[in-house]
């Protein structure tokens, strides 16, 4: 299919701007100051056709859009395994829940937060600095450029994270979490602090659309049943407790973020990503929320959305 012009986009973060709903995350410092006027809009085509509104190069920190590509990189660095560690199932409970799967001790899915503090411990790497290094290396070839991380986001992220030094401890007690609390949240407080914008976000989707081969650079990042895992995970369980009502009106696999982006994969047809700070009460972008809404309907994006 043909991509939407740089005019279409334009046309829809005009209409997307009515929506003045929504708070900014407060949890650290760079999310509070934010600035809740920022509206981009990018798209890429799995043939590697790039369509991108204005600000689409404005930087911000992936946040928990990293969680479906921490995924992928640990079912590629352990050939599957990573699924015995981790759970597929949606919970119905925000994103930092403490909890685990009854009687296994494992996080319920990767798009959790203790879900991706388990996850980002499985990357290959024998200490922090090794896995800190995968993990960049991985994000960077899902984007098709360098990115790097916010090292002021980073400490603050694993200073300032809490919720997630007790999910880390609550799986150690567990025996889920191999490496040390204080490791997993310090690799994954990295990963959330990597910086990228809208147009390296949508071609990270992209690259999970066209089966884990960046479709800009060529470059297989990870293998095809790798993708389709981590998209089928984020079709019921991207949006967290929001997931099921996000599937039926937009019916696009998609990872929300506190950083107010959003990024989304339409299998075999393209990556998309939004970046709007003010989020509704389960963390999800508004303005990217009726964007995708509008995507899905005029493009006729929703998967299932031809029942007959």
């Amino acid at each position: 299919m043909s991509i939407p012009s740089s005019g279409d986009l334009a046309t829809l973060v005009a209409r997307v701007r009515t929506h003045t709903g929504g708070e900014l995350d407060r949890s650290i410092p760079a999310l509070a100051s934010a600035d809740p006027d920022l509206v981009a809009v990018a798209i890429v085509g799995t043939d590697g056709e790039i369509s991108a509104s204005e600000e689409a190069d404005v930087r911000f920190s992936l946040q928990s859009a990293v969680k479906p590509f921490l995924f992928a990189l640990a079912l590629a660095d352990t050939d599957g395994a990573a699924l015995d560690r981790v759970g597929i199932e949606p919970t119905g409970e925000a994103f930092d829940a403490i909890k685990l799967e009854s009687g296994t001790g494992r996080p319920p899915n990767p798009m959790v937060n203790a879900g991706a503090l388990l996850t980002a411990s499985l990357v290959e790497g024998g200490d922090v600095a090794a896995r800190d290094e995968r993990i960049l290396r991985g994000l960077s070839a899902f984007a098709g450029r360098s990115l790097e991380v916010d090292e002021e986001i980073a400490r603050d992220e694993h200073l300032l994270g809490d919720r997630n030094h007790a999910l880390a401890h609550l799986m150690r007690s567990e025996g889920t979490l191999k490496v040390t609390a204080d490791d997993a949240v310090a690799v994954y407080a990295r990963a959330c602090a990597v910086l990228v914008d809208a147009r390296a976000l949508a071609v990270m989707g992209a690259t999970l659309a066209n089966g884990g081969t960046n479709p800009v650079t060529g470059e297989r990042v990870v293998p095809e049943a790798v993708a389709r895992d981590v998209v089928s995970v984020m079709a019921t369980c991207g949006v967290y407790d929001g997931s099921g009502r996000w599937m039926r009106s937009v019916g696009i696999p998609a990872k929300s973020s506190v950083s107010g982006a959003l990024v989304m994969s339409v299998p075999g047809v393209l990556g998309a990503a939004t970046i709007s700070p003010p989020l509704d009460e389960r963390g999800t972008s508004v303005r990217g929320h009726a964007a995708a809404d509008i995507l899905s309907a005029e493009l006729g994006l929703h998967a299932f959305g031809r029942m007959g």
